[in-house]
């Protein structure tokens, strides 16, 4: 699933409540410590929660506990390189190479 099919699972107007911790999804729907997508007035259901529950003593024992509805899947990384780097690489190799080869050579 990914973040945006994940924001929609937010517990509001009953719609269920997802998040996701670890890269894993649950559903808190069930629990009366999510009203409306809300737990407790610190976290909202349909995003990430990871970040927002590292410093949170029950994540693992509690978060656990609720059943796996999914992976959240990330974001493909975005292709930024022009593809020049092969062509440099390959002329730093050729001359090395001819570097050696004088030395050895000589």
């Amino acid at each position: 699933m990914t973040r945006e099919e994940l924001s929609e699972y937010d517990g509001r107007e009953g719609r269920k409540a997802y998040g996701a911790v670890n890269g894993v999804i649950y559903d808190f729907s069930e629990s009366t410590m999510w009203i409306d997508g809300d737990h407790q007035g610190l976290h909202q259901a349909g995003r990430d929660l990871t970040d927002e529950l590292k410093e949170a003593p029950h994540v693992r024992a509690v978060v656990e506990r609720f059943p796996v509805v999914g992976k959240l899947e990330e974001a493909a990384p975005v292709e930024t390189s022009s593809g020049g780097g092969k062509a440099i690489g390959i002329v730093i190799a050729v001359i090395v190479i001819a570097l050696i080869a004088f030395f050895v050579l000589k």
